[in-house]
């Protein structure tokens, strides 16, 4: 695919597709990352261009360090992530900031307002502000492409890692992108020791403090003259200063305005927003969450429009640029009145809906965690009780108990792939520190949420090259925990009992509950009918909460399950949940058309 890449001039791409290309055709060597949404696309898109090498890391910090790394060795590296993984990446980001690069590192930092898939939606635009790593915004899929390689160049010059935000809406819509060939970015010689620039102890770190002051005002006056930032002037009665996707709803609402576009919204440049302001008659700064840029402006001693707190809430719309400037506050729109909500929820088959079921039954306290199975707060499974971030429900478990002690009723569960990111010291924390909790790992065998990736539990990477297998019962024997159960989590009852023998042990447990993601299996078995004479009505097995199981009883009457067999994997859970036997699995060869 490498080789026909090469030879296209034009391709549509997604934002996140052309990102992977201008990290290719900018030479890089290394992509790391973890995945997320939005930014989940940009590495497995990396790996098809070819001659990048590109790895899943278990987090975002292990991501950044294995860039940091290969930057020292001389090698252009792009490191992926959504808005909240910078979080995890946070510390070697700001002491990044200092050492500088070799070769250049540019962090795709893919923010998601609105939060279509996400527990917050942060602005990482004051990431760039606080690390004093310059930022780019890209406002179109070909702006993605060159944004990227113009970041590894900045990167270089300026010796620091350059963030590069798209968000939701950039990453995932596609656009007409003009490519180029693949640059040769040759590893300088010998790696020279220079352990003043990359060995942080606070003498060190005190000459680079300055270094990056310095490097700050030479990237002020690169803003004041690159043509990265615009003027595109129309009507001077309304100037409107915007970036990134803004921009382009901001354009869409007032194409006759006048416009500042800034492609780097981290520094400004002072002196090129004064000269603007001074041209138009009223200024509005459009951008979506954090007042970013507009305090900055008014910082600078420029008048600018004030806008109503309300759109500092979720995505931009042109309908909502146009109430904003119109003067208008109007809420987040919506959704339309003709459309039937749709609330997610785990799919049919899903092997984490039985882990639910039974702690639900068993009354306990759930601490959860970032992923598919967040959605088990959701009624009708309504068990799960906190979600804070990756990680975080081993650690609150643990919490609770240190202060309720082992009698209180409290289960963290917590998937594959996560656990491998930030939970295992969360389970030596507990073995370490005499904790009693129980740990549910949720293991379907992928990173289901983000789109199927493989991870260190897997033992394949994501080049398709085979890996270690991380094995998840003797990680936690040796740790400690010497309560370690397997369970296949379709076998409801032994499930349960397993969680509530667990529960009941004043030591430490860990329940494994091991059943691939029903997304990747591809045997299904047949649907359960049901005997209407049987069935009492009770609704137990409507309350599982599949998708595939409805009730088609009228408001009011008596519960009468129903089954999709379209959409029904054969799991048989509901069948485990009737207490009369009225679901029955049909014979093989019944039901067969």
């Amino acid at each position: 695919m490498a080789e026909n890449a090469r030879k296209l001039s034009n391709v549509l791409l997604s934002g996140n597709e052309a990102i992977a290309r201008g990290a290719w055709e900018a030479g890089a060597r290394l992509g790391s990352g973890y995945p997320g949404t939005p930014s989940s696309e940009i590495l497995p898109a990396l790996v098809e261009l070819g001659d990048v090498y590109c790895e899943w890391s278990v987090n975002e910090k292990v991501a950044l360090e294995v860039a940091a790394g290969a930057s020292v060795a001389g090698a252009r590296c792009l490191v992926t992530m959504k808005h909240v993984g910078v979080n995890v990446a946070a510390d070697p980001l700001f002491t990044m900031s200092y050492t500088g690069v070799e070769g250049g590192i540019v962090i795709i930092s893919a923010d998601d307002p609105s939060m279509h898939s996400s527990q917050n939606e942060q602005d990482n635009r004051n990431y760039a502000r606080a690390a004093k790593v310059p930022m780019l915004e890209p406002a179109d899929s070909q702006e993605a492409r060159d944004q990227t390689m113009r970041a590894f160049e900045l990167s270089e010059e300026f010796d620091t890692p350059v963030f590069v935000r798209p968000v939701t809406r950039i990453c995932h819509s596609d656009g007409l992108v003009e490519v180029g060939e693949r640059q040769v970015v040759e590893l300088r010689g010998e790696m020279a020791k220079q352990p003043e620039k990359f060995v942080m102890v606070p003498a060190h770190a005190r000459k680079r403090r300055v270094t990056m002051s310095e490097r700050t005002q030479r990237l002020i006056e690169l803003a004041e003259e690159s043509d990265l930032n615009r003027e595109e002037m129309g009507d001077e009665s309304v100037g409107i200063i915007a970036s990134g996707v803004a921009y382009q709803y901001a354009k869409e609402a007032f194409p006759g305005a006048s416009f500042l576009k800034l492609g780097m919204v981290w520094p400004l440049p002072p002196e090129r927003i004064r000269q603007f302001a001074s041209k138009v008659g009223r200024l509005f700064v459009v951008e979506e969450l954090d007042p970013f840029l507009t305090e900055q402006i008014l910082a600078m001693g420029v008048h600018v429009e004030p806008v109503d707190e309300s759109f500092r809430i979720g995505e931009l719309t042109p309908g909502r640029v146009r109430e904003m400037i119109g003067g208008a506050a109007m809420p987040q729109a919506a959704p339309d009145a003709d459309l039937p909500p749709r609330p997610p929820t785990l799919c049919a088959g899903c092997p984490h809906r039985s882990v639910f079921v039974g702690l639900r039954k068993l009354k306990a306290y759930v601490t959860g965690d970032i992923g598919c199975y967040t959605l088990g707060t959701l009624p009708p499974l309504q068990a799960l009780h906190t979600c804070l971030c990756m990680g975080a429900g081993i650690n609150e478990a643990h919490g609770i108990q240190k202060v309720r002690g082992h009698e209180a009723p409290v289960v963290a569960v917590i998937g594959d792939s996560t656990f491998t990111h930030s939970g295992i010291t969360g389970l030596v924390n507990i073995a370490y520190n005499a904790g009693v909790s129980t740990v549910v790992i949720l293991d379907n065998r992928t990173t289901a949420m983000t789109g199927g990736q493989v991870h260190p539990g897997i033992g394949e990477t994501l080049s398709g090259l085979p890996g270690r297998e991380l094995d998840f019962e003797k990680l936690a024997l040796a740790i400690g925990i010497e309560d370690v159960r397997v369970v296949d989590p379709y076998e409801m009852a032994e499930t349960e009992q397993a969680i509530r023998e667990a529960m009941a042990n004043p030591q430490p447990s860990v329940v494994i509950a091991r059943r691939a993601c029903v997304l990747d299996v591809r045997e299904r078995g047949p649907a359960p009918v049901l005997d209407e004479e049987k069935c009492i009505h009770c609704g137990l097995c409507v309350r599982i909460g599949c998708p595939a199981l409805f009730d088609a009883a009228g408001e009011g009457e008596k519960t009468l399950p129903r089954i999709d067999a379209v959409l029904c994997n054969g799991c048989t859970m509901c069948v485990q949940v009737c207490p009369v036997d009225a679901l029955v699995v049909p014979a093989a060869g019944e039901g067969d058309a």
